[in-house]
């Protein structure tokens, strides 16, 4: 059970250093290049690296004793992720609507291709590796976070199709669409980490939970 949690564990320090990595150059290219959709891609991925500070400080607790609610820590990086969200979803909103004012273009969209091509690979295979060492431990808290990743799976698509729509067609309104889009997942996982935080539980509300009811968090 011990080298379990510790695969976890690392899973969970791959997700902060991957992140952390993948805001850096998102954020460079996106600004770079006025490409709103990889900017708010790549500050979506810094504020994921809070939830996963909380979430390797969860996995480390489990290793001491059974972890059944969210600690001070936890409840205190929940609610820093979920006010960024809030603010990257006004921020993307709000430059979606002043690039379809000012008919501002992005001036290249294969950065966005070629990040949003390694990050579903990425996430998918982060997804189901969580997945896996979560059943074997039955641990609820795990399968959340694996629940979680899905949507950093889901962002990396429209990030894909956003970027690729407008590299064939040159059409700014696909870029701008991918950038609502990507604000829409950030106020869900906004509303998702204040829910969180006033439940206490480990229970993942971005996915439907469809592990058996018995499973508990270790």
């Amino acid at each position: 059970m011990q080298s379990k949690l510790k695969y976890a564990f690392l899973l969970s320090l791959i997700t902060i250093f991957y992140n952390t990595a993948e805001g850096i150059i998102s954020v460079y290219f996106g600004a770079g290049d006025e490409t709103l959709a990889l900017l708010g891609f790549g500050v979506d991925s810094f504020v994921e690296v809070i939830s996963g500070i909380g979430i390797a400080h969860m996995i480390l607790r489990m290793k001491y004793s059974k972890v059944e609610t969210r600690d001070t820590f936890e409840k205190t990086a929940l609610r820093i992720t979920g006010t960024a969200f809030y603010l990257l979803t006004a921020g993307l909103i709000i430059g979606a609507v002043l690039n379809i004012i000012n008919e501002v273009k992005p001036e290249s969209t294969l950065p966005g291709i070629i990040i949003a091509g390694i990050s579903i690979l990425t996430m998918y295979w982060l997804m189901t590796s969580k997945l896996k060492v979560g059943k074997a431990l039955n641990s609820d808290a795990i399968i959340a976070d694996a629940n979680c990743t899905k949507t950093c799976f889901y962002l990396s698509f429209i990030l894909l199709a956003a970027s690729g729509l407008y590299e064939l067609f040159g059409i700014a309104y696909f870029y701008i669409l991918g950038s609502l889009g990507i604000a829409y997942f950030a106020f869900k996982e906004g509303r998702e980490a204040f829910e969180k935080v006033k439940s206490g539980h480990l229970l993942c509300n971005c996915e439907d939970h469809d592990e058996p009811k018995e499973a508990k968090s270790i």
